[in-house]
């Protein structure tokens, strides 16, 4: 590889840092030609060092590092390998083809920008090239070339480039892949891989280093800054013996001094008090840094936990819906311990449900009670305690896990997740044995029917103070006087009897809102009018118990009175505590409150009086049926 010297040479460093990067992989099928491509590629760019080029160059050798695959002819793991040209530079991942090193593939996509997947031009698509192309698709790579090797064993025939173009955009259609193009080469001669070959004059496109140089590149971007707490340092950086700051690496986003950020699980508030390098202070920092972070408050942070920006909240759930790529020979097992391992975060999960996994020959989703090796499917997992994340196609950070076998310690899945679930109940795991429910001889719609009414949960959620209680009794006397059957389940009121042994930490809170919300069921089932005024603050356990009932059972009203507005009234002084620290988990101060996104209704009870907010709702229920004068 030729170097620059003279006195231009720092203008050329300073260009050359200047340049875009851009991370591709490539994978198909076993002997498809992937390494020889590459190989071919890294030579014609001129990307080569002199003591790699011989008079009988074996191109796929420059990337089969491992014995192994020198051996066998194949490649096995995952190859990197760096190179520039004028316009970029890059760093390719060169992965194996084999079906059984599936896993090594996830492995060099998941940091990918774009893709190059080879199809034999005498084999034609295959069933690893749908894996590929799904795994691909899954993981969030919007750009693909398809580059159609071996041309030259099929004669450079037009027809048998434009048939493999059209049944590999069949597949496409089916994949979330908006920008595809297509390439005929020969990869061991050279033709179209840099220089335009001679043999193809029909044509038209661009050569495959020419697509890679110019392509213009859709990056997920994540703005919202998460910062996984990877080491409690105690190191002296000049404070003495009590320092305490938190070292790791910006996962998205950026962070500056002053910042305030909350800790993830916990809720809890600081600000950035100071940002350590090895190299010295910094006002700010930017992924993927690694730094220490310091805090102007003593907290009880450790590794595992997440800062975050302080409105800019990731979920935080024991349940979780996830891709999986099953990557051992035993099958995954519903209602077995696996170790999840997502960034610094570790915990035991219990896979729930295997919703489907997909069909490899027609890309469709398909009934499966298990994963075998190399599959892919959608799963429900169960942890034993919360998880904050982001779905992966917010956060690819954030987004992305492995799961363990706890006996064997080998890595079993890769998963990607698509949104968290309810929380259950967060210690015990699914419920096991002959339990099963059982229908009553009466059914819901008799007991509704003699009511003359269609039961409904109407849940209240909002700050404390906002007035939902206020609203909810008055909605009760309202729906009384037109002779219909309800009941207030309050949030006082219950932490007296039922849920009388709960804190107010975050598992207590979530466990609260279950029982809350399985109770509520039973009254829709009764047949029951129910109203339920609880802060709820996480959008999760009110999801969980719209889940729990059929669609239209349940009602969420959310009380939008300002923080400010339900300081003043708060005639206990509970915020007043809350804000000198007497209180912890307050939310609203120092425990996160997340406000509905889609309501059935929005009230805010600063700017409507408690009669004509009465009204809004019971109008609600009057034009969709849920009740009726008598």
């Amino acid at each position: 590889m030729s170097t620059t010297h003279g006195p231009g040479i720092d203008d050329y460093l300073r260009q050359h840092e200047q340049k875009e990067l851009l991370r591709f992989i490539t994978c198909g099928n076993v002997d498809d030609g992937k390494s020889t491509l590459i190989g071919r590629l890294l030579h014609d760019a001129q990307a080569l060092y002199d003591d790699q080029i011989t008079d009988d160059l074996d191109f796929a050798s420059l990337l089969d590092g491992l014995q192994a695959e020198r051996e066998q002819g194949i490649t096995i793991d995952v190859a990197y390998r760096y190179f520039a040209t004028d316009k970029r530079k890059f760093i390719i991942a060169d992965t194996p083809g084999h079906a059984q090193y599936t896993r090594n593939m996830a492995t060099g996509a998941s940091t990918s920008d774009l893709a190059v997947i080879l199809i034999d031009a005498e084999k034609g698509v295959q069933a690893q090239t749908k894996r590929h192309s799904f795994i691909v698709s899954s993981l969030g790579i919007k750009h693909i070339i398809v580059a159609v090797n071996k041309m030259d064993q099929v004669g450079f025939s037009q027809a048998r480039y434009k048939d493999i173009q059209q049944d590999y955009l069949k597949i496409a259609g089916l994949l979330d892949i908006p920008d595809i193009h297509f390439v005929p080469v020969a990869a061991l001669h050279g033709d179209n891989v840099v220089q335009k070959s001679a043999n193809t004059p029909w044509f038209r496109g661009r050569t495959l280093l020419e697509y890679l140089e110019t392509l213009p590149i859709q990056r997920p971007k994540s703005n919202a800054m998460r910062f996984p707490v990877q080491w409690v340092n105690r190191a002296n950086f000049g404070d003495g013996p009590g320092f305490r700051g938190y070292a790791g690496s910006l996962a998205s986003g950026e962070v500056k001094v002053g910042d305030t950020v909350r800790v993830l699980p916990s809720g809890q508030l600081s600000s950035i008090s100071r940002i350590l390098t090895f190299d010295g202070e910094l006002q700010s920092a930017q992924a993927p840094q690694a730094v220490t972070l310091t805090l102007n408050d003593e907290l009880d942070i450790s590794r595992g936990d997440m800062l975050v920006e302080k409105d800019a909240l990731p979920y935080t759930s024991a349940r979780l819906r996830a891709k999986l790529v099953w990557m051992h020979e035993d099958a995954l097992q519903t209602e077995r311990d696996y170790l999840l391992k997502m960034g610094s975060q570790s915990a035991t999960v219990t896979p729930e449900r295997v919703r489907y996994r997909i069909d490899m020959n027609t890309l469709k989703e398909q009934e499966a009670q298990q994963l075998g090796l190399n599959e892919i499917g959608l799963v429900d997992l169960q942890a034993q305690r919360p998880l904050v994340f982001d779905s992966y196609k917010q956060n690819r950070q954030t987004g992305a896990f492995i799961l363990i076998d706890k006996q064997t310690n080998a890595t079993v899945a890769a998963g990607i997740i698509e949104k968290p679930l309810a929380d259950n109940e967060l210690a015990t795991p699914p419920r096991k044995g002959p339990v099963t429910w059982q229908e009553p001889s009466v059914s819901k719609a008799q007991r509704a029917a003699i009511k003359q009414q269609k039961p409904v949960i109407l849940w209240f959620t909002g700050l404390s103070g906002a007035g939902k209680s206020t609203l909810a009794n008055a909605v009760e006397e309202r729906l009384l006087a037109l002779e219909k059957h309800t009941y207030l389940l309050d949030g006082d009121n219950i932490r007296h009897g039922l849920n009388r042994g709960l804190g107010f930490t975050e598992a207590d809170r979530i466990e609260n809102i279950r029982r809350i919300g399985e109770v509520a069921k039973l009254f829709v089932d009764a047949g029951t009018i129910v109203l339920s005024a609880f802060i709820s603050p996480l959008r999760s356990n009110r999801d969980y118990v719209r889940e729990l009932v059929q669609e239209g059972e349940f009602v969420e009203i959310f009380v939008d009175t300002p923080l400010a507005v339900c300081e003043q009234r708060d005639s206990k002084g509970l915020y007043a505590k809350a804000r000198r620290g007497e209180i912890a988990n307050f939310t609203g101060i120092s425990s996160p409150y997340e406000p509905p996104e889609q309501p059935e209704l929005r009230v805010d009870m600063s700017e409507m009086r408690v009669e004509d907010a009465v009204e809004l709702v019971v109008g609600y229920l009057r034009e969709r049926g849920y009740v009726h004068s008598p």
